[in-house]
């Protein structure tokens, strides 16, 4: 064999090696949280009620232009407990299960409770429970469970009838945490848990299937009625000269 044929018979047989690439995934941009005023925008009465209510909406609606590539960013498990403990810990919150118990007392709820200060202040404890034990439920933890988002996702835009559509139906269609359109698990699952829990600190529920069917029939209402209240939050509160700015205008 001569020294070229050797070579070549050399050269041939020599496997050849190849360097895998390693491609670093491609984050597609997003918006995080932000706040949506600043608290000296807004000097007409009731000055600090008007932006807790402002802020408590905004925090929780997203809004996404149709046009737009940037969308919210994910939450993951820590970010849908920050916003049950943010919730959680609004004086303005407070201030609503005062009310509701103010309203429990006047139409003598849990009768066991008796009337006065006293009856007062457990229908209060019982009402804030309520709000707490409600939003453990359907912003934390079977959010994280189905891995949806807990929060309602603006149109901002578009005919009326399409936007209170697009309200009234998120308590039954609700986005995943990748972005798609779901069955809204964490808001039937999260009332009905949150309306059999209630039943130990009420005594005056009236038990059974169909009184705990009302009431969490009448509770998903409710929420219809707050979702389209965040959907067309933005022309109410320029008409009454509200502060407002969504997260998608502060970019």
């Amino acid at each position: 064999m001569t020294p070229e044929t050797s070579l070549v018979s050399t050269t041939t047989l020599r496997p050849l090696s190849y360097e895998p690439v390693m491609m670093k995934p491609v984050t597609p941009p997003c918006t995080k949280f932000v706040e949506p005023f600043d608290v000296d925008d807004y000097r007409g009465p009731l000055s600090n009620l008007v932006t807790r209510f402002s802020q408590g909406i905004d925090n929780k609606t997203p809004h996404v232009r149709g046009n737009s590539a940037v969308h919210p960013c994910q939450l993951n498990g820590g970010d849908k407990f920050r916003l049950f403990v943010n919730d959680n810990i609004d004086p303005l919150a407070y201030v609503g299960a005062a009310w509701d118990a103010g309203w429990a007392q006047y139409d003598y709820d849990d009768r066991s409770f008796g009337q006065g200060a006293e009856g007062y202040s457990k229908r209060y404890a019982a009402e804030v429970v309520d709000n707490v034990q409600s939003d453990f439920f359907g912003m934390f933890l079977y959010p994280s469970l189905f891995h949806q988002d807990p929060r309602y996702y603006r149109m901002g835009e578009g005919l009326f009838r399409a936007r209170l559509g697009h309200a009234l139906a998120h308590r039954f269609v609700t986005r995943s945490d990748a972005g798609s359109s779901m069955p809204n698990y964490s808001e039937w699952f999260g009332t009905v848990s949150s309306k059999a829990l209630s039943n130990m600190y009420h005594p005056g529920n009236p038990r059974g299937f169909g009184p705990t069917a009302s009431r969490v029939g009448f509770s998903v209402g409710n929420g219809m009625a707050w979702d389209v209240l965040r959907e067309f939050w933005p022309e109410m509160s320029r008409k009454f000269h509200l502060p407002f700015r969504t997260n998608q205008q502060s970019q």
